[in-house]
């Protein structure tokens, strides 16, 4: 079965975020016919809308080469969360874990439950940054250059952690 490179959007702002992001990616590399393809550096991020006074962020972007099909991987992500005590009672609110299916090779996914690329993707400077840490000549699907579209996100309330922070 041929493998398609996807891009995984990690998030926490609850807990231990890091401790978070670190068993996510352990469980991205336990999945079944995929292999973990690495892991952005950690990013600080403030919290875009959702209730006030809620933490910073950590987010990271993972690669995984996965043959798992677009649905069944977000299942697994899905997953992955619930096992971390994700809820989703408010949009945009804090998370112990929240897991995004960014890309899926070239596809272009229009689903009730899952669009791939993220609608969003291209207006999120914690994913876009890490994102181009993995694949700094990426082209998104629909979307252009990686490198145009960071030139039009700005970089503000985003910090990228020094590994010993």
């Amino acid at each position: 079965m041929s493998r398609v490179r996807a891009y995984i959007g990690l998030g926490a702002n609850l807990g231990d975020p890091r401790a978070a992001l670190d068993a996510a990616c352990a469980a991205l590399v336990a999945l079944p016919d995929s292999t973990f393809a690495g892991r952005s550096p950690l990013y600080l991020t403030a919290p875009l809308g959702g209730p006030p006074g809620q933490p910073d962020y950590l987010n990271a972007v993972a690669a995984l080469d996965t043959a798992l099909a677009p649905g069944a991987l977000l299942a697994q992500l899905q997953a992955i969360e619930a096992g971390h005590g994700r809820t989703r009672e408010v949009r945009w609110g804090p998370r112990t874990l929240d897991l995004d299916l960014l890309l899926y090779g070239d596809a272009v996914v229009d689903e009730p439950t899952l669009c791939v690329p993220h609608p969003r993707l291209h207006q999120r400077a914690f994913v876009l940054y890490p994102l181009a840490d993995l694949a700094p000549d990426l082209c998104v699907p629909g979307l252009g250059t990686l490198q145009r579209l960071l030139a039009g996100c700005p970089r503000a309330g985003i910090r990228r952690l020094d590994p010993l922070e």
